[in-house]
């Protein structure tokens, strides 16, 4: 029977990291996994990160899972014909309600599919502010999303103790008490393995499943999601002249991208971009207005010369496109020709779930 993980968690709080771990895990032990992706629109920096590790990946685009069930369950399947034995699933970043809309929906309807618990990561500077011990940039819908995402999971787990001092962790430890008494929850760090071990082993042998379904104000979710501006754009790049170096290149990129946005205050949910040019391929991370670029080298799988940016940041649709097309004109163009291949900016729309159930099966 085939075991299918859904790991839910708003922008930002790492959620590819940690599939891509538990994946690598999951495989050492000889078990065949596959992958599923999941935005409002296509081409992202995760799945072509996440086709490095498992049988294979696949992307869900166009809606979150809730409102395209058949997309989501066509995708497991496919990849259950592949011979996946184990399936992680990572639902849109500003998706919640998946209890009532996807995992007894799951329940009823694929009963032959071995559904573990839903398991919530959480940054945990946003931990703080969710939970109102710290001020907040974001919009109050997108803090109550967030709450939504904690309030319904099986497992709450606070993402990037690597970053923690050991008072911090107290902290949150006795805050995840006071806020969520009746919740499993835990601290790891998907960056550094710690808590991953533990987390797989204890969720593939649980039985409390999607136990939980909260209220929903849907008026509130559909501005919290609204509130951003969503983009993805690929570009194919050829360098100028001589030797060039991808992730220097695009850190500069990113740096470029955070000070237009500081300009303005607009709050980031995560911005993600990935860089192939002279035989080297680097993916750079942004989850907060303030937060610091992250920069790293990953495995070349292809030879062709490519960038793929993908940002979801508090403004609007119109301001974000021209924020990106104006970057990706000047800030690499010394060194790169850019050529842009796609490019798609939205508004979110209102979630228009395929399924809803009210009670638990």
């Amino acid at each position: 029977m085939t075991k299918l993980i859904l790991v839910g968690g708003f922008l930002g709080s790492g959620k590819t990291t940690l599939l891509a771990e538990a994946a690598k895990k999951l495989t050492a032990e000889g078990k065949a996994v596959g992958l599923i992706t999941n935005d409002q629109a296509p081409e992202l920096v995760d799945t072509r990160l996440l086709s490095r590790v498992g049988k294979g990946v696949l992307e869900v685009a166009g809606s979150c899972f809730c409102c395209n069930f058949n997309g989501f369950a066509d995708a497991v399947q496919s990849l259950i014909t592949q011979g996946a034995e184990t399936i992680i699933a990572e639902p849109v970043g500003s998706c919640t309600d998946l209890s009532a809309t996807i995992l007894n929906p799951v329940k009823k309807f694929q009963p032959d599919w071995n559904l573990t618990p839903l398991t919530v990561l959480v940054d945990p500077n946003r931990f703080f502010e969710i939970v109102g011990n710290t001020a907040s940039q974001v919009d109050p819908d997108a803090l109550y999303i967030m709450k939504l995402q904690m309030q319904e999971a099986d497992r709450i787990l606070i993402n990037k103790s690597d970053t923690l001092s050991a008072a911090e962790k107290t902290k949150i430890q006795d805050l995840l008490k006071k806020e969520f008494p009746d919740k499993s929850t835990g601290l790891i760090s998907a960056k550094t393995g710690e808590g991953i071990d533990a987390w797989l082993n204890e969720i593939q042998t649980a039985k409390d499943v999607g136990t939980k379904i909260v209220p929903v104000d849907y008026d509130r979710y559909a501005h919290g999601e609204a509130v951003l501006g969503w983009l993805n754009a690929t570009a194919t790049v050829q360098a100028k002249a001589g030797q060039v170096n991808a992730s220097v290149l695009l850190k500069a990129l990113l740096d470029a991208f955070q000070a237009e946005i500081q300009k303005s205050s607009s709050e980031v949910g995560h911005v993600k971009a990935i860089l192939n040019v002279g035989g080297k391929e680097s993916v750079a991370n942004l989850t907060s207005l303030n937060g610091v670029v992250d920069v790293r080298d990953v495995e070349t799988k292809s030879d062709k010369p490519v960038l793929i940016f993908n940002a979801r940041v508090q403004m609007s649709p119109e301001s974000l496109e021209k924020l990106v097309r104006n970057l990706l004109a000047g800030t690499i163009t010394q060194q790169l020709d850019v050529k842009i291949e796609t490019f798609r900016c939205l508004m979110p729309g209102r979630p228009n779930p395929t399924h809803r159930f009210v009670e638990t099966v």
